[in-house]
């Protein structure tokens, strides 16, 4: 797609903030309206999502965290957030391929300085880039080396979310010499990149998920967006913020589940037949046992959705602190997230289970599709697993112990 110039005028406020909140998240809405549409047909084709990033392009979605005067959207994170649940709530797996978008686009901001991050928002907005990739350790991690002619990157990447879309891949390497973690940004169009489609899960099956070869790839130094050192006397705690900020990612994608679960079953049961498949009935819905079902799902989720709402003013009150903050301050966020992420892991896993027992054996209909919710959620909790969560919120309340340094999957 083509970007045209624009006459030079003079910067008005508008241009400088960009939309404001309500924008976003009637876009949002659009979209998710739109890819609730053909959610059950597109999930069960299982294709490369390339039809819809193209939809969240064209509505704007991809460029919404680059600052306005840097040509996106002039978003924060309390909104992305926000846009993340709405889209998954339709379709979990394109939200989890829009949620590490976000995060995997704005590492750069963590972990560079401001004009290699300024650099790269500049031309993610102008070519409209997708991101994907990721930054969790996996037991044979990418080696990053020197050679005579520069850097080179070489190793497989196992599972990471979007490569099969992606316009540029952020990825966790080492280097050769000293071992320390890197972050790298790798255009997969690059010369000695493959990407194999081999992500053969039961759900997020849209999320374009798959692995990636790198055979000699060149790195440049502009390419090294920062260390993933969990030393702090490397990682700044603001640098360390990028880890409560990704998994809260996790937390909205599993509220936007559980969520969007629990508004189709009730549209099931109050209609008598499925949003998008009219000739299907139901039973009553004042069923003493349906009611008191979805009363237990409801303060299940509402109480997660509080929990979350406390981590992400605290994600907030962190990011608008800056260099300022504290490795104590720090802590306190990413406890609060780990206590978010757990009430959202059960809530999605109640939810997503329990609405099949609501609609009862219709539910086992893969015309209905009730079942993509469950299969997308458990295949998300099992790549994101709580109990490691759960041990460093009892340690910080026991001893007082700061969170590890943990990126999400």
């Amino acid at each position: 797609m083509g970007v045209a110039s624009a006459p030079s005028r003079p910067v008005s406020p508008s241009d400088r903030t960009g939309p404001d909140r309500a924008h976003w998240l009637r876009v949002a809405r659009e979209a998710a309206d739109d890819l609730a549409t053909d959610a059950v047909t597109r999930e069960q084709a299982g294709k490369a999502p390339l039809d819809e990033v193209s939809r969240l392009r064209e509505a704007g979605l991809l460029t919404l965290l680059i600052p306005a005067e840097s040509g996106g959207g002039g978003a924060d994170w309390p909104t992305a957030y926000a846009v993340v649940r709405e889209i998954a709530a339709a379709d979990g797996a394109i939200g989890q391929l829009l949620g590490c978008h976000y995060f995997m686009s704005w590492s750069a901001r963590f972990l560079s300085g401001p004009a290699l991050a300024a650099q790269l928002g500049k031309r993610s907005a102008a070519e409209q880039w997708c991101w994907g990739g990721g930054f969790a350790r996996q037991e044979l991690p990418l080696t990053l080396a020197g050679t005579a002619d520069g850097q080179v990157l070489d190793g497989r990447q196992s599972y990471a979310t979007g490569v099969l879309v992606a316009d540029r891949l952020a990825v966790r390497a080492v280097r050769a010499d000293t071992g320390e973690p890197l972050a790298v940004v790798v255009d997969p169009a690059h010369h000695g990149v493959r990407i194999d489609a081999d992500a053969d899960v039961f759900g997020q099956r849209l999320a374009a998920g798959g692995s990636v070869e790198f055979d000699a790839v060149p790195v440049a130094a502009d390419d090294v967006l920062g260390s993933l050192s969990a030393d702090e006397d490397i990682l700044s705690p603001l640098a360390a913020l990028a880890s409560p900020v990704g998994r809260l990612v996790s937390v909205q994608l599993l509220l936007g589940m559980a969520e969007g679960v629990l508004a189709e079953a009730r549209e099931y049961s109050r209609t008598g037949h499925a949003p998008w498949h009219p000739a299907w009935p139901v039973g009553t819905p004042h069923d003493p046992q349906m009611l008191t079902a979805y009363g237990e799902l409801t303060v299940l989720t509402r109480s997660a959705s509080a929990l979350t709402d406390q981590a992400l003013d605290a994600v907030h009150g962190g990011l608008a602190r800056g260099e300022d903050l504290t490795y104590d301050e720090y802590a306190d966020i990413s406890v609060l997230v780990a206590m978010a992420e757990a009430a959202a892991s059960r809530a999605v896993q109640e939810s997503t289970t329990r609405a099949l027992d609501i609609i009862g054996a219709r539910s086992a209909s893969s015309r209905l599709g009730f079942d993509r919710f469950w299969r997308n959620a458990r295949t998300h909790t099992l790549y994101e697993p709580v109990g490691h969560r759960l041990r460093d919120v009892g340690d910080y309340f026991l001893n007082g112990a700061h969170p590890p340094f943990v990126l999400p999957a």
